[in-house]
């Protein structure tokens, strides 16, 4: 048995009764890399101190893909969250298709999506490109999905990250491919890894129904896992879940999921 994959850990998810230094120094002694999402929540300086490996924060603050303002607002606090992303040793710079509110709700639903949002989404992710090869850092895509967890989030399939990602053709744009939200949105996981590795940056994963860790849902991820080694997928397999019942075992699960 071996572990082909990093392994990373959302710490906003996990340990909650503790302060968030602890869990990342938790998470580090149990061998896991670290995520987070909004880093202006955090105290940076101090998360870079604990020597955490970090593989993903979110890479925006406020902002959108398919209308002038919300493009401009979006490269303006993209551009701000690299220096973050230096600090906490160059992670992954996350985005989605619209800015998230409470209970991860778009600021901005989406009912239609118009051939010009489409088009104009395209342009903002060429723009979002060109500013990671400037700074050289890369920013990743993540699906969601509308059915449960973001309604009105436009260009939420993995389908659609696909086809904006590939469209763009940038080393510095990649997929985040959240497998969670895909089983919801359109299944058939393994082909979609397949279909979309040349473009995968990272996997995020959570079991259905709940989102919580592998093994307690409908997903076969160690079948996932067999796939992702055999097609040479070598990258980092995030948990963002929340724990069906206590942590360590929720981490165990996750572990014994992927190794293959």
């Amino acid at each position: 048995m071996s572990q082909p994959f990093t392994l990373a850990v959302c710490v906003e998810m996990l340990f909650r009764d503790k302060p968030v230094l602890e869990r990342v120094k938790r998470l580090t002694d149990l061998g896991f890399a670290c995520e987070i999402w909004d880093w202006t929540a955090h105290d940076i300086v101090a998360l870079a101190a604990t020597g955490a490996h970090f593989t993903s924060m979110t890479g925006y603050v406020t902002g959108r893909l398919a209308d002038d303002e919300g493009a401009e607002d979006l490269l303006r606090t993209a551009a701000l969250s690299i220096p973050v992303a230096r600090q906490l040793g160059g992670p992954r710079l996350n985005l989605h298709g619209t800015g998230l509110g409470p209970r991860g709700l778009p600021v901005l639903p989406t009912e239609t999506v118009t051939g010009a949002m489409w088009l104009k989404a395209q342009e903002t992710l060429a723009r979002i490109a060109a500013l990671g090869a400037r700074e050289g850092v890369t920013f990743v895509l993540e699906n969601l999905n509308t059915e449960v967890d973001h309604p009105g989030t436009p260009f939420a399939r993995a389908a659609d990250t696909l086809a904006l990602v590939s469209a763009v053709a940038s080393p510095h744009l990649r997929l985040n491919l959240d497998l969670y939200h895909a089983q919801i949105g359109e299944g058939n996981l393994i082909a979609l890894c397949r279909r979309a590795l040349p473009f995968i940056g990272e996997i995020q994963v959570a079991d259905v129904p709940g989102r919580c860790e592998p093994g307690t849902g409908e997903i076969s991820y160690p079948a996932i896992a067999r796939a992702l080694s055999e097609m040479g997928y070598r990258g980092v397999i995030g948990l963002e879940a929340w724990p069906q019942g206590d942590d360590l075992q929720a981490l165990e699960r996750f572990r014994r999921a992927f190794t293959v």
